[in-house]
């Protein structure tokens, strides 16, 4: 299996997670859908066992993922295997579960304690492994008290390494300066991320999780000019007909010879994109299906995109 080292923690983890997010269901920012769509428990349950099954041992979710729904499933499986297992979930959004409304954000100590405890009880285990502040524009000058909790909790065993899901470079390495700050999680894909803090990583011996590695499913070759989706999906206000997603399904297909050779599918492409990028990068692509997960998990074994085929999707793109 293809295992990569979780920042300077110590912990190996397979090179690719599964992010659970979307197994948590619908849930709302006011009325703005921030889920994936209507879920099927059963269905998602088979898919983690499948995962468990070809190897994976890396699983991200938060508390707020279908408000505590994510962490529940997981905690319905994962503590049968909890010494084959990291568990990755986050903190710092504040939701209403009967609601599942998002309905603020808390990055106080004592926020901090009660969330981890709360988390401790959904996912039915005694420890978290990588413990994860959720608010990505938190206040710079605050950071570092957050950055002291989590080395408390590190002290107590209730934790064993933190990190923070941000895209600023500036406030990553606010947390790298944490002895047990071990990962960074940044949107990043063959169309998005931020480079710099990808930079903080490496420089850090921080691992980077990326988050949307698939761009949402768009790298997946799934959606046309006329697709659509549901009301209660976060990509409800896609236009696949005009700018940004119109322009990516425009530049996948230029890249999709490269990304679809030797064999691999062109999620599988972006995987080994991701891990050709850098040695600090895993990527936790999200998943509602077993075949879904059975195509992702499969990428491990093509592994990283050569050098070639990195400088050939640059070359088509124009960058």
């Amino acid at each position: 299996m293809f295992m990569r080292e979780l920042g300077r923690s110590g912990i190996a983890v397979t090179a690719m997670g599964l992010g659970c997010w979307a197994i948590g269901g619908p849930m709302w920012r006011g009325d703005q859908p921030v889920g994936w769509g209507q879920v099927d428990d059963e269905q998602s349950l088979r898919a983690i066992q499948r995962a468990l099954e070809m190897g994976v041992t890396f699983f991200d979710t938060a508390d707020v993922y279908g408000t505590g729904h994510s962490e529940t499933l997981l905690g319905r499986i994962l503590p049968r295997y909890r010494d084959k297992v990291v568990i990755a979930t986050k903190f710092g959004n504040v939701f209403d579960a009967d609601t599942r409304q998002i309905v603020g954000a808390d990055g106080s100590p004592a926020y901090i304690r009660q969330a981890c405890e709360a988390s401790l009880r959904r996912l039915n285990v005694d420890y978290i492994d990588l413990y994860q502040f959720h608010v990505g524009n938190y206040d710079m000058d605050e950071a570092p008290a957050v950055r002291d909790t989590l080395e408390e909790l590190v002290a107590a065993g209730k934790i064993r390494a933190y990190g923070w899901s941000t895209d600023d470079p500036a406030r990553a390495r606010i947390f790298a300066a944490g002895p047990h700050c071990a990962a960074i999680q940044q949107r990043l894909n063959i169309f998005e991320g931020n480079l710099e803090t990808l930079a903080v990583c490496e420089s850090h011996g921080l691992a980077s999780i990326n988050r949307s590695p698939l761009a949402k499913g768009l790298l997946t070759g799934k959606f046309t000019a006329d697709s659509s989706l549901p009301s209660d999906d976060v990509r409800h206000g896609w236009d696949f007909r005009r700018g940004t997603v119109a322009e990516q399904l425009a530049a996948l297909a230029k890249v999709r010879d490269v990304l679809t050779a030797e064999g691999r599918t062109l999620a599988q492409g972006a995987l080994g994109w991701l891990w050709a990028k850098s040695d600090k990068t895993i990527p936790i692509p999200g998943f509602k299906t077993v075949a879904q997960v059975e195509e992702n998990v499969q990428a491990m074994h093509y592994g990283p995109l050569r050098q070639e085929q990195m400088a050939e999707i640059d070359r088509l793109l124009g960058r």
